[in-house]
């Protein structure tokens, strides 16, 4: 055979694919490297959480002890995590990645990012991230999503990123009205929430927030530029203070399929929120706040626009455009603050019963005339709440003759009757359309053990 050839192909095809069978070794271990590397620069700045939460659940307190992921975000202490790991959080343990166990303060937290700060005190400067931008995400991308997955410390799993805006209405709940979410396949279970999306250079880029259930490996990170302001905010305040107009925004599309219309639909109106005295209508399409005009035609565009007024000042005059039967009218809209997603919860032991305070939400579905009373949360059955017949969902208004403000003014009532010992007491409840009293009949020491 001719000695320019070797197993029947010419010398310089065999040069050639060896060539190419080297530099794809090369850029295999190229990549591996890349991805260690990144993992390296996070891995000593991971925590695993595990607080201690407040749990009401058929009409008692409880504690219960939950796993969750973290990540430590500069050298004096300050961790990030999700909110609905460290929310409701009576103590926090967290576990450094030196196996050290450090208690945690809770600094504070953002429902409607789904967003925790909280700080360790060690004494010593420890190992951070670096944040990094999730403005210039591409679908794609290599990412690494860490933290304790069902509990297991310490893990990294890889993937890319599959959609950078994703929307989640999260079935109304509105739990994450201002962001879009980052979808990765990287596998992201529970316990893995509030760890940190890594991209392929060890910066931060979201934040491990929920999964798709039934799904394989669909998972959702909370962009880390929202992550960034909220962050800012629990450090100057403990607290992340919106404005609230009382306005539910809907996307055009759903209004109209042209392609040429702008604006955003107003869906629904709180009916005593300020949108509501300004006299806006569900129907008038949004077309410029504060002079700015603004376009939601998709459900992506949604969460950007509602950051938007969000973050005008509460408490002054804002100038919402609205078209309406084709004419432009200006409402003047005086924002209020925005109100917990969930309010203040409470047992009321001896009566075998849990409440808390009454949310825009409960006063809107309710039809209360005004925000005042209790949501009854839950009752223990055989309690004295539950031979009353109170139920959960039921809004006690009134005790006896005083009218209920709100749940501190409840308890400091009940408190009075416990002391005195009171026999009898007379609530006024309300629940859909229907109102009734409740006679609620304190048992003597012992007395529900005879019966």
């Amino acid at each position: 055979m001719n000695s320019q050839y070797k197993y029947g192909l010419p010398l310089w095809v065999l040069a050639l694919l060896s060539a190419f069978a080297l530099q794809g070794c090369v850029t295999t271990q190229g990549g591996q490297g890349a991805i260690l590397r990144a993992k390296d620069k996070v891995a000593p700045a991971l925590v695993h959480i595990r607080p201690v939460k407040e749990v009401y659940t058929s009409g008692k307190r409880q504690e219960m002890l939950v796993t969750g992921s973290g990540f430590i975000i500069s050298p004096d202490g300050y961790v990030v995590t999700n909110e609905h790991v460290a929310g409701d959080s009576t103590l926090v343990y967290c576990v450094l990645s030196s196996k050290e166990e450090v208690e945690a303060k809770v600094i504070g937290v953002d429902p409607f990012t789904d967003i925790a700060l909280l700080k360790l005190d060690v004494g010593h400067a420890l190992p951070y991230v670096h944040m990094g931008s999730s403005a210039r995400l591409e679908s794609g991308q290599t990412v690494l999503a860490l933290g304790s997955p069902h509990g297991l410390a310490r893990s990294v799993s890889q993937g890319i990123v599959s959609v950078t805006d994703r929307y989640l209405d999260s079935g109304g709940s509105m739990r994450a009205p201002y962001n879009n979410f980052i979808q990765t396949d990287a596998a992201i279970n529970p316990g893995n929430s509030g760890g940190p999306l890594v991209d392929i250079h060890g910066r931060v880029i979201g934040v491990n927030s929920r999964v798709l259930r039934g799904a394989e490996n669909v998972g959702f990170a909370i962009p880390v530029d929202i992550v960034k302001d909220v962050v800012a905010d629990l450090k100057a305040d403990g607290l992340v203070s919106r404005a609230w107009f009382g306005i539910d925004l809907q996307e055009m599309l759903a209004y109209s399929e042209e392609t040429t219309n702008e604006g955003v639909v107003i869906a629904d109106i709180d009916p005593l929120s300020p949108a509501a005295e300004a006299k806006a209508s569900p129907g008038d399409i949004i077309i410029a706040v504060n002079g700015q005009s603004v376009h939601a035609r998709f459900e992506e565009d949604l969460p950007a626009l509602r950051y938007l007024m969000a973050k005008l000042p509460i408490g002054e005059p804002a100038t919402i455009t609205v078209t309406r039967s084709g004419e432009s009218v200006d409402l003047t809209v005086v924002p209020e603050l925005k109100s917990a997603l969930k309010g203040d919860e409470f047992e009321f032991k001896e009566w075998g019963f849990t409440a808390r305070e009454l949310t825009p939400e409960i006063v809107r579905r309710a039809q209360l005339a005004r925000r005042q009373g209790i949501y009854v949360s839950g009752v223990q059955v055989g309690g004295v709440a539950h031979k009353a017949r109170l139920s959960q969902g039921d809004i006690v208004l009134r005790v006896d003759d005083t009218e209920i403000a709100d749940l501190a003014s409840f308890q400091k009532i009940y408190q009075e009757r416990i002391d005195s010992e009171q026999k009898l007491t007379l609530l006024f409840v309300k629940k859909g359309a229907l109102t009734r009293y409740v006679i609620v009949k304190q048992e003597e020491n012992g007395e529900g053990d005879e019966e």
